[in-house]
């Protein structure tokens, strides 16, 4: 069997890179696709030794033609692709009377849209070849719904239905999908974040250095689930024990847990409650 190829949005830094160097030590040819040109030759570089075969693209997902010319380069230079990876994301944080439409409209355009439009860009291709495997990357923000965090949990909430829906609709197709809902690692998710409060970035930048995942591992989990043909993606033991009360219990309490939980985390990280 002919190199296996992957193509990854996002995937010059955080998870994106950490998935490109997994595979690349497995052989794959791993094509990324950034708006960071410098952070992309780095990755680049860091995939010479365990690949012979990678690329750089530079790609907007907010841009369908860009993700058209990446679908364009692959299938004219490698023969298509195998996975794709929906990873582009960006993260924004406040109450729901302070964060404008704006910052609204563009974290919908990247987490939400960038996923669409890469899914909508790549089925062709995969439906062509007769095969192909979708990782799209939401969050656990996604299953559950943290306060303060409503733009970035809807949009998550979003992936995560798209996902499921064409895990359906794609099935006899023989192209499959896997859903990747981690919680906090250390990544440089920060570093997108939009908020007009400072404490949230304060708690942000704590949970993200306090959490014993790490990309690479959630990573190794990803590279596994492509294997496998799994789904669900959730690496963070935390996160699945939130997500079955949350099935489980009835909304009353499980929403009053959420409350003292949030209550505690403003009290241990500084952020005021207002």
């Amino acid at each position: 069997m002919s190199t296996q190829r992957i193509f990854i949005t996002g995937g010059a830094s955080g998870l994106g890179r950490a998935i490109a160097l997994r595979f690349g030590r497995a052989g794959w040819r791993v094509c990324i696709a950034d708006v960071n040109d410098t952070r992309g030759a780095e990755t680049l570089q860091a995939l010479a030794p365990l690949t012979s075969h990678t690329h750089y693209l530079r790609c907007d997902v907010t841009r369908e033609e860009e993700l058209t010319a990446a679908s364009e380069w692959l299938t004219a230079n490698w023969g298509g692709v195998d996975v794709v990876v929906n990873n582009a994301g960006v993260a924004q944080a406040g109450g729901i009377e302070d964060v404008p439409l704006s910052d609204w409209q563009w974290i919908v355009d990247i987490n939400l849209l960038g996923v669409v439009r890469g899914c909508k860009v790549f089925t062709p291709l995969f439906k062509r070849q007769g095969r192909g495997h979708f990782v799209n990357v939401a969050s656990m923000a996604g299953l559950l719904d943290m306060p303060r965090m409503s733009s970035y949990n809807a949009t998550k909430a979003a992936v995560v239905s798209l996902s499921e829906t064409l895990q359906n609709e794609l099935a006899d197709d023989r192209i499959g999908v896997s859903l990747v809902c981690p919680s906090f690692f250390k990544t440089n998710l920060g570093d997108s974040l939009r908020t007009s409060d400072p404490g949230m970035r304060t708690a942000l930048t704590k949970l993200l250095e306090r959490s014993p995942i790490t990309a690479d591992d959630i990573a190794d989990q990803i590279f596994r689930a492509v294997e496998q043909r799994e789904f669900y993606v959730l690496p963070h033991k935390e996160g699945r024990r939130a997500w079955l009360m949350k099935k489980l219990l009835p909304r009353d309490i499980y929403s009053s847990m959420i409350q003292k939980r949030t209550r505690r985390l403003r009290g241990r990280t500084g952020v005021a409650q207002t």
